[in-house]
């Protein structure tokens, strides 16, 4: 079977092995795609008994994880022998040039786009795209099954149980068929919205055109064949001011009360719940509070928490005995770590506890120069002793020390019973850090 294979622009999918399916006499396929996908499969088919036996092996769950790349899907299925047989379907894919027409297709309506991003495949563009001469559901001529086992059978029961995954991951997810074609989902979702933005651009430099020959003021917004909101903007002009931003709660809500007020399912925890609950209206809170900040154009969003810097924000932000247990108990570390890394996160968050677990080597230069100006501001110019090691001034003859982050800040830290703690909240200037520290 000829093919006519682009250059791959997308990588492989690997999907989940599904679990065994329901019942010996429900349909592998749900949706009309994928049961044109198993009809397909079928009518090329030489042999039903194998069909069958494949499809025994679907429903046992078989067929391992199922890699999806352009113009194949791969998968181990589990036969008779020790080891899983290498199955796999090759598809032929679209030519670009079909793959212009199928996309200037789907631009054409706004209602394709949101169907395929709901998991629906639009018959109306099947249809279309049939007529048009591109094949996006595959024909009897565009599966050619293979495998690793000695079976010669076409297509062999464990290509047949690979295919009969395929068609359950379709129902799924159409995007499934379109890598099969050729093409993945991020790139077609770009080249849509390159197209959109295309299209709105010629349409308004029309408008434009059109009412400056006519002596007329700025032009309506034209509307789109087929669209609903078309007509709504068409009629205005201009578009209303943006509404004002809601005002900022004085405090953040406390959330729904659930421990007493229903027997829950087995294996939740109301009290968790009712924590996250209540976490999730501080956070909100807050970043709302950083919105209508004067500087909020200004600042960057916070890098996401790992599992563990969000572990402490919990215990740090939400502190009672029951929280700290809890977390303490899950995280795999000692409750002393635990306590020193919420005690940082107080004094400066992710960048404070990254100075507490975190040794460094910062710049010699930068160090230097610290160093200068601690004597500099010193009040007698002869600061106490440090022993330097990597970011940490330790002061000789005193249970004190001061860390630099990478944040540029002087963070300070005092010795109790062989473990060193986070002292106080950080600063620019190593010489207040220091003076604070010793006064204590």
């Amino acid at each position: 079977m000829s093919r006519r294979i682009p250059a791959q622009r997308e990588a492989a999918r690997t999907l989940d092995a599904l679990p065994p399916a329901k019942g010996s006499r429900a349909p592998f396929a749900e949706s009309w795609w994928g049961r044109a996908w198993l009809r397909s499969l079928e009518e090329s088919s030489l042999d039903s008994g194998r069909l069958s036996r494949g499809r025994t092996y679907a429903r046992g769950g078989a067929v391992g994880p199922v890699t999806i790349a352009p113009g194949s899907a791969a998968a181990p299925v589990q036969g008779s022998h020790r080891t899983p047989y290498r199955s796999r379907v090759q598809v032929e894919q679209l030519t670009d040039r079909q793959w212009d027409q199928l996309l200037d297709m789907i631009a054409e309506r706004a209602a394709n786009i949101a169907a395929l991003l709901d998991g629906e495949m639009p018959t109306g563009l099947a249809d279309d795209a049939a007529a048009a001469g591109v094949p996006l559901l595959p024909g009897p001529r565009d599966l050619d099954p293979g495998c690793s086992c000695p079976d010669w059978g076409y297509p062999c029961k464990h290509a047949a149980a690979l295919c009969y995954q395929v068609a359950r991951l379709l129902d799924r997810d159409p995007f499934v068929l379109l890598l099969l074609r050729g093409r993945g989902e991020r790139e077609l979702m770009d080249e849509l919205g390159r197209r959109n933005t295309a299209r709105a651009s010629a349409e308004a430099a029309e408008a434009a055109e059109a009412a400056a020959t006519a002596g007329a003021g700025p032009a309506a917004l034209p509307a789109r064949p087929g669209d609903p909101a078309g007509p709504t903007f068409a009629s205005r002009t201009a578009l209303p001011p943006l509404p004002g931003p809601p005002p900022l709660p004085d405090r953040p809500g406390r959330g729904p009360a659930l421990v007493d007020s229903a027997v829950p399912e087995p294996g939740l925890d109301p009290a968790a719940l009712e924590l996250l609950a209540v976490d999730a209206a501080v956070r909100a809170h807050h970043l709302l509070a950083g919105a209508l900040g004067a500087r909020h154009t200004d600042t960057a969003p916070p890098a996401p928490l790992t599992e563990w810097q969000d572990a402490v924000r919990l215990a740090a932000t939400h502190p009672t005995l029951d929280v700290f247990a809890r977390i303490a108990s899950n995280c795999g570390r000692t409750p002393g770590e635990l306590a020193a890394a919420t005690r940082a996160w107080r004094h400066g968050g992710a960048a404070s506890l990254d100075v507490l677990e975190s040794p460094w080597n910062p710049p010699a230069s930068h160090l230097k120069r610290a160093r200068e100006a601690l004597c500099a501001d010193w009040a007698d110019g002869r600061p106490p002793r440090l022993r330097s090691w990597r970011n940490r001034w330790t002061v000789e003859g005193h249970a004190a020390q001061l860390r630099l982050g990478r944040d540029g800040l002087w963070y300070p830290y005092t010795k109790d019973r062989g473990t060193w703690w986070p002292a106080g909240p950080p600063d620019t200037d190593p010489a207040v850090v220091l003076s604070t520290l010793l006064a204590a």
